[in-house]
């Protein structure tokens, strides 16, 4: 089936290896991000989530407006905002910017500090938990023709209804994301698409399995993405040699912000219980940089217990291949951003799109010959 390639926008320029020197929300750049997904021949871009963060929806909109067909993901923490206002925010914005267009992530949330921030305090099962009901209350507002009631142990609700619904049949497509105890089942029973890490293919045939079984005992199909961080160059030399040098900024960017120096990505790290997909990160980097031949795992393993750290490094050609063997295990969409945001993005379009697009074509017309 055709792939669908994901990036990622922030209102800012800034990544591990790039120190961020501008407004915390930058209009222009939010424009331009936006158009170089949609020229470079992506299908949709991420809006990351932190409470610290600018508002994804206002950012989405930014984006929507500013491109012709490139769609959003809005990444969100359930527990915040009642499910049934969240439907009619994003059945409205489907509406206002051609419909089609608009999806929804959940995450549960894996730092207990930056739940805090926004004044949550529960526990880490409990918010799962709270994530499957407001799947379920969200799903229920955006698509019931009539009025309804709901009443579970973390939202209740009588008589609710939403005149706004999605804007085409597709609907908003729901996106979930956890590794930790009750996640697969939650993700399971009410994601239409569960995202990965980018791990070792060993461990992700693993994941897919365990989640594939958990849908179809739930009577359900799901789809699966799967996060990483492309470096590619000409040769495969020159592209080794470019992760060094991003694992060299990297290393001087974290240092200066141990130091207080506010104009660095990174930030002195905290010791906190960390999400579970984000540990596991953490312990295939400590057993070797370099898994699965490509996989790198240098910024993996200097930045600490973060997410989508990992970096196919190769010629376009032998990134694209390396992918590839994730979407002959079932994964159909991938979510690529860069190191240098910005004109990654615009290198990938040239040649490790059209590469990635030509390969799940080949590959899904070969199987439909045999």
């Amino acid at each position: 089936m055709p792939i669908e390639l994901l990036g990622m926008i922030a209102t800012t320029a800034g990544s591990e290896a790039k120190a961020v020197d501008g407004p915390v929300v930058d209009p222009g750049y939010v424009k331009e991000f936006s158009r170089a997904h949609e020229e470079a021949g992506f299908d949709r871009v991420l809006i990351g989530y932190s409470a610290s963060s600018p508002d994804g929806f206002a950012v989405a909109a930014a984006a929507l407006h500013a491109t012709e067909q490139l769609k959003v993901l809005i990444a969100h923490r359930p527990g915040f905002v009642a499910p049934t206002v969240v439907a009619r925010k994003l059945a409205t914005l489907d509406h206002l910017t051609g419909g089609g267009r608009v999806a929804i992530h959940h995450i549960s949330g894996g730092s207990e500090a930056d739940q805090r921030r926004d004044g949550d305090f529960s526990e880490k099962a409990d918010r799962y938990r709270r994530t499957g009901e407001f799947i379920e209350v969200l799903r229920r507002t955006l698509t019931s023709p009539e009025p309804f009631d709901y009443d579970g142990d973390f939202y209740r609700v009588e008589g609710a209804f939403s005149a706004v619904k999605p804007a085409t049949d597709a609907g908003i497509p729901i996106y979930f994301g956890g590794l930790s105890e009750g996640a697969v089942d939650v993700g399971a029973r009410g994601a239409d698409v569960y995202m990965l890490f980018g791990e070792p293919l060993a461990d992700v045939a693993e994941h897919i399995s365990t989640i594939r079984e958990a849908a179809a005992k739930a009577g359900r199909h799901i789809d699966f993405s799967l996060s990483t961080r492309p470096i590619i160059a000409d040769t495969e030399e020159e592209a080794w040699a470019k992760a060094d040098r991003i694992y060299a900024e990297a290393a001087e960017l974290k240092a200066r912000a141990a130091s207080g120096d506010t104009l660095a990505f990174a930030r002195p790290l905290h010791r906190e219980r960390s999400a579970a997909s984000a540990d596991r990160l953490q312990r295939h980097a400590q057993r070797g940089d370099v898994h699965d031949e490509r996989l790198w795992l240098g910024i993996t393993r200097l930045m600490g217990p973060a997410g989508n750290s990992t970096a196919p490094v190769g010629t376009p050609a032998q990134v694209a291949e390396a992918l590839l063997k994730y979407y002959d295990l079932g994964v159909t969409r991938f979510l690529i951003r860069g190191f240098d945001p910005l004109g990654d993005v615009r290198d990938w379009g040239r040649e490790l799109i059209p590469l990635l697009r030509e390969g799940a074509r080949r590959r899904d017309a070969e199987r439909a010959a045999a």
